[in-house]
């Protein structure tokens, strides 16, 4: 579940069915899930569910609900939100049928080992993790040159801190993890006209620790499946840089 507290004047514990909060009404406001509620290790998934953008128990979640939420919530292009839909359910083994968030978890399929605030799915278990630490969140952002925006040089350097720490991803799961946040990147890029683009990092520690969009904001461009591409790339092209300087710094030692 996510690991926000309600505000004060929440009820500590409500029931959610569906889209529908006895808190919220039928708006997009934040509520944190419930104990009976169903979430991932996804946050982009938990925040649509925690803004009723999909529905907020997490429950009974049809391909073409996440369709919506993905274009609704973030701004996704058609294709770019039909792709990550589709193919994710096909991989989950689910195509035509509806899900609960907490299958998304699933180990080793759409999920990952190296997530930049969970912890590795422990041996043995079916389901990652999805309770988040505080601890990586708090490193994840001190990996942020210059403190103001992260950058896809910066989603490099987390990734290669967190790759360290974990088993060896194989390609399709390496790709999975820069392409999580390549989408973001393009979604929140603020920035023009100054010396750095990026997410600002507010946004970023709320979204990834919260599970909640920042304050009163709605998309206002598409993210689309070319511009994400691009953005993947440009974390691999700056994950590679990396380990090379590092193995340069390792032969002149």
């Amino acid at each position: 579940m996510s690991s926000s507290a309600l505000p004060e004047s929440h009820p500590a514990v409500h029931e959610h069915k569906g889209k529908t909060c006895p808190v919220t009404g039928q708006t997009h406001d934040f509520c944190a899930a419930q104990p009976e509620d169903s979430r991932s290790p996804c946050p982009a998934l938990n925040t649509m569910a925690n803004h009723g953008y999909i529905s907020r128990d997490g429950k009974n979640i049809s391909a073409s609900e996440i369709v919506g939420g993905l274009k609704a919530c973030y701004g996704l292009s058609t294709p770019l939100a039909l792709f990550l839909s589709h193919v994710g359910f096909l991989v989950l083994r689910k195509t035509f049928r509806r899900v609960s968030l907490f299958e998304i978890g699933k180990h080793g399929q759409v999920e990952h080992n190296a997530s930049l605030v969970h912890h590795d799915t422990p041996a043995g278990e079916v389901y990652a993790p999805i309770e988040i630490d505080a601890g990586l969140v708090d490193k994840l952002i001190d990996d942020v040159q210059g403190g103001e925006r992260m950058n896809a040089v910066d989603v490099a350097r987390a990734r290669i801190r967190r790759e360290k720490e974990s088993p060896v991803l194989d390609g399709v799961h390496a790709e999975i993890a820069r392409g999580e946040m390549a989408i973001i990147l393009g979604v929140w890029e603020e920035g023009a006209g100054t010396d750095k683009l990026g997410i600002p990092v507010a946004w970023m520690r709320r979204w990834i620790h919260e599970e909640k969009l920042p304050d009163g904001w709605r998309p206002t461009r598409k993210q689309g499946l070319l511009d994400t591409v691009k953005r993947s790339k440009a974390i691999r092209t700056a994950m590679e840089n990396f380990r090379k300087a590092e193995a340069e710094a390792a032969k002149d030692t």
